[in-house]
């Protein structure tokens, strides 16, 4: 009998291990929709080059997805082709991230500019009415700063699991800086992928496709060629204040109370994230009236654990919105 505790752990750390490789069954649905392959491109924004990735016609209502903390633009490419028919869709990677260049040093605002800029490259400001913003996690804090942006007109944003924390709650600050690991082939890269913060996804077909765009070829150690993660590992610790003093909770509060658009907030209902505390706070700055849903039986990352369940989620707020 396999020990729970050991399957649990399993699943947490190294869950496409037992893969060896191999690519795992999905539905028709999932090849479906990472058949519409999107358009790469690169937009130079600061000096630095910005992944994006476009689907759609241009003219359409535009609708763009940012990715969460050391994740990338093809975190939605399984979900974008489901906007695609109605809307010119965009994702993209921020600069650290992805196949986007690295900084010397990031900030919400520049991680704002870079999204306002990409959906000026994506075209999503060509159509009669404004785009939408939909951003996971640590993508919140920059669609935070975009939609305060007098310089951008939304006309409406999403975030994706998370939530503020109130001003005298200890200030979270990730710092997980160290040289990525090289692997000396894809297969042991892919088994040592996991989701951070770490939960159990049964969709092994949905981790294993985000997995391969995290992975890039790189020298080993002995010379010969292995693969290694696409983001700065030293991107958290990189991260500087566009206000001097102001801590990050402190600047995203701000910007939050300067949104010029209609929010929603989106929670899985096992998220680790938004707890009641926060999620309460963030309902006291939030605009009046604004939505705040729940998506059943899914934990952070809830458009990995239910994804045509958040498809259906973001349609329903975007037709309330008559967009």
């Amino acid at each position: 009998m396999i020990d729970p505790a050991l399957q649990l752990d399993q699943q947490l750390r190294a869950p496409l291990a037992a893969l060896e490789g191999a690519r795992p069954p999905a539905p028709p649905w999932f090849e479906d929709a990472i058949a519409l392959a999107p358009e790469r491109s690169i937009v130079t924004v600061d000096g630095a080059d910005i992944e994006l990735l476009t689907w759609g016609e241009r003219g359409q209502p535009g609708l763009m997805f940012v990715h969460g903390g050391r994740a990338h633009a093809d975190w939605f490419s399984f979900i974008a082709p489901f906007f695609a028919k109605e809307r010119r869709v965009a994702a993209i990677s921020l600069s650290g991230m992805g196949r986007s260049d690295w900084r010397e040093r990031y900030s919400m605002g520049q991680f704002a500019r870079e999204i306002s800029q990409g959906m000026r490259a994506a075209g999503l400001f060509e159509a009669p009415v404004a785009p939408l913003l939909v951003a996971h996690s640590f993508g919140s804090r920059p669609l935070f700063f975009t939609a305060a942006s007098a310089e951008v007109e939304l006309a409406g944003a999403v975030v994706l699991d998370a939530a503020i924390s109130a001003p005298d709650a200890p200030d979270f600050q990730l710092r997980l800086g160290r040289p990525n690991r090289v692997y000396a082939s894809l297969e042991e890269a892919l088994g040592h992928f996991h989701l951070m913060p770490a939960q159990p996804c049964d969709n092994l077909f949905i981790l294993d496709h985000i997995a391969r765009h995290s992975l890039t070829p790189a020298p080993t150690p002995e010379g010969g060629e292995g693969w290694t993660w696409r983001f700065d590992p030293y991107g958290f610790d990189k991260i500087v204040s566009e206000t001097p003093g102001m801590s990050a909770r402190a600047e995203a509060d701000a910007a939050l109370r300067a949104t010029r658009c209609r929010l929603a907030f989106v929670k899985g209902d096992r998220s680790t994230i938004v707890r009641s505390a926060n999620l309460a706070y963030t309902r006291s700055i939030a605009p009046e009236g604004t939505p705040f849903l729940t998506v059943a039986d899914a934990a952070h990352h809830l458009f990995l654990d239910q994804p045509l369940a958040v498809v259906e989620t973001l349609k329903s707020l975007f037709a309330g919105w008559g967009r």
